[in-house]
């Protein structure tokens, strides 16, 4: 697999994979390791949402981010972790280890009876044996689904139920910072109100008095018994090139998460070709990826990726405040990081918190510099590129999403043209289109429009777990013949895209997708809560934030209803966010109101709500048409 070295040879290639995409991936597919080479490259349509790439072929993923480099990287470094505390020692593994580690784990989980197709979702924080219990299950054929380690007992129940998983992986606790977050006590609480678990495999990470339960395995005592009988299982487990590789949900416009479901093959080399030619991966780069693997992100770029190219990958336990906002830029000069990857959330934080954390920090090793999850901001843009990269690191701001699988439009690091807040070029195989509301392609540059994708790619949506009309509905509806991204995007004179962010009900906060109907329905749980309206708002450090109007019951209902009501109210909304979701989710701004602008048919005006949570008062436009327009300026005079 060659990396793109120069303008003039990206816009070759782009040509090249738009007209052929066949013969352009059949050709980058030839770089991995096949047990059976595949019939064809690409099949389908967008209509049925039936794309289907390298079908016929059979692999094992962990075949090609391990075995095939083991002959020649097998003593090169494949993975390090960095603690949360600075105190711990780091661990790192070369290929040789990371693969005897995971031939153990997925024989740990085939003596536990976990079967090729069967669905294992991970609860855990970021610690190797995350990246392990996924690998391991990749290597049996299992489908693995990652929750992140903030979520709720309520939001894991969903998911699980939702995978219709028969195991779970979870460890006793996690430290996040200076939090610790009883890991294991929340899986037990979801398990009472889930469907029937074969088995939970426990990792004891921190020692915490845990509950054993008769269906829980510790991950030690297993690994024991699996070392001693010397079998492991170092063979993969051979997959179709459209089998299931893992579930990741998403927040939708709809209160229930997406179950995104990706597929092995096309997954594989996408993240492989675009984690080279984004990063411009050099052998003997380190690569750290901030992200947690609870999110794309940490899937697609801090595993398979870098693995894929046998690069070195950083994994950190922490976050970038703990115990100071110099943690980050300490970990860049121990570890020699040379590409660094972080949110735009991350950065702002860090910009916050002032300069004096740079001062005696050795940033020299940086070489390029990536943002992701949301649009950076201009400031943020030139902090990073001043401070971070001291003005010698091409910064790439990838667009992509969940449902993409990897970055769809971004620059190549020092190859392709960069400029602040764009993410600028589509990667090969990737034809960006922008669309007016009547579905009309928008050919002239210097405008705005709805930003849609014309051509599948590899890595692209295979359906929504157990419900693929939602899918088809979500993706492929809304113009036919076209993927939708759901965002805004501004072409210029240059074709380079700038995202202009969310067009549906979907708030992107601190780089993570959260519907506005799965938190006004957390809201809503609240006792006393009759009715919530959820809007976003910008914020200077989440990008987004979340602001919600709230009507409540007797006392919430009157305009003069007490300060303290009204603080206990806000107190047991956020408890119940916290509970229903997770933290993540809970408003920025709460709003106690005795009503909330709607049409006479009874839809709440949300474009009012945005304005008002924005501070544009002068900004509301037409109320006539509001069943009780009235109500407009109460909930101003409240906001104010």
């Amino acid at each position: 697999m060659k990396r793109i070295e120069s303008f003039e040879e990206y816009k070759s290639v782009y040509a090249e994979s738009i007209a052929n995409p066949d013969k352009f991936w059949g050709e980058i597919g030839e770089s991995f390791s096949w047990k059976k080479k595949w019939d064809t490259v690409l099949s389908g349509t967008f209509a049925d949402a039936r794309n289907r790439w390298f079908d016929g072929g059979e692999l094992n993923i962990t075949e090609n981010l391990l075995d095939r480099h083991l002959a020649e990287k097998g003593n090169d470094t494949a993975l390090i972790w960095e603690p949360n505390e600075r105190s711990v020692q780091a661990r790192s593994f070369t290929y040789s280890e990371l693969h005897k580690e995971v031939c153990i784990a997925a024989e740990m989980l085939r003596t536990m009876g976990v079967q090729k197709g069967d669905r294992v979702c991970i609860y855990m924080s970021m610690v190797p044996e995350l990246v392990l219990s996924v690998l391991a299950c990749a290597r049996i054929g299992a489908v693995h689904s990652v929750i992140f380690g903030g979520f709720s007992a309520k939001s894991i129940a969903d998911r699980v139920d939702d995978a219709e998983a028969d195991f779970v992986i979870t460890m006793d606790g996690g430290l996040r910072g200076n939090k610790t977050i009883p890991l294991k006590t929340v899986v037990d609480e979801a398990l009472t109100s889930t469907r029937k678990i074969k088995n939970v495999l426990v990792f004891n990470y921190l020692n915490l008095p845990t509950e054993k339960k008769e269906i829980d395995i510790d991950w030690n005592e297993l690994k024991a018994e699996v070392v001693s009988a010397n079998n492991y299982m170092k063979t993969g487990e051979t997959l179709q090139s459209e089998d299931p590789l893992f579930i990741l949900y998403t927040s939708g416009s709809t209160g229930k998460p997406k179950g995104v479901v990706h597929s092995t093959a096309g997954y594989m080399v996408w993240t492989a070709y675009t984690f080279l030619n984004v990063f411009q991966y050099q052998k003997g780069d380190i690569h750290f990826c901030t992200a947690d693997v609870g999110w794309i992100t940490g899937h697609s770029y801090l595993i398979y990726g870098p693995l894929l190219n046998g690069a070195t990958s950083l994994m950190f336990e922490g976050i970038p405040t703990y115990p100071d906002a110099g943690r980050f830029w300490d970990i860049v000069a121990k570890h020699k990081v040379s590409i660094f990857y972080t949110a735009p959330t991350a950065i702002r934080s860090l910009m916050s918190a002032g300069d004096e954390f740079l001062e005696g920090k050795d940033l020299s090793s940086l070489r390029i510099l990536g943002s992701v999850g949301e649009p950076i901001n201009e400031e943020a843009w030139n902090w990073y590129h001043d401070k971070i990269g001291k003005g010698n690191c091409p910064i790439v701001d990838t667009f992509w999403q969940t449902e993409t699988g990897g970055v769809m439009i971004s620059s190549l690091a020092g190859v392709t043209p960069s400029k602040p807040v764009f993410a600028t070029l589509p990667m090969p195989g990737v034809l960006p289109v922008l669309l007016d509301d009547k579905g009309n392609e928008i050919l002239e540059n210097d405008l705005t429009g709805n930003l849609c994708f014309k051509q599948p790619w590899p890595s692209m949506i295979r359906t929504t777990y157990g419900d693929h009309e939602r899918c088809i509905l979500n993706y492929f509806s809304t113009y036919k013949n076209y993927y939708f991204t759901g965002d805004g995007a501004y072409r210029d004179a240059n074709g380079m895209y700038r995202l202009a962010g969310r067009v549906d009900d979907v708030l992107n906060v601190s780089g993570h997708r959260i519907g506005t109907a799965e938190v006004e329905n957390a809201i809503n749980h609240t006792h006393g809560v009759i009715e919530s309206a959820v809007v976003g708002y910008p914020h200077d450090i989440k990008g987004q934030g979340i602001y919600a109007f709230v009507i409540c019951g007797e006392q919430g209902a009157m305009q003069g209803a007490s300060q303290g009501f009204e603080q206990e109210m806000v107190y047991s909304i956020m408890k119940t966010v916290s509970e229903q979701i997770g933290a993540i989710a809970k408003p920025d701004k709460i709003v106690i109101v005795s009503g909330l602008p709607k049409t006479r048919s009874g839809k709440i005006m949300r474009r009012i709500l945005r304005k008002i949570a924005e501070g544009e008062f002068d900004a509301i436009g037409d109320t006539t048409t509001l069943l009780d327009p009235s109500v407009v300026q109460e909930i101003i005079d409240k906001a104010k």
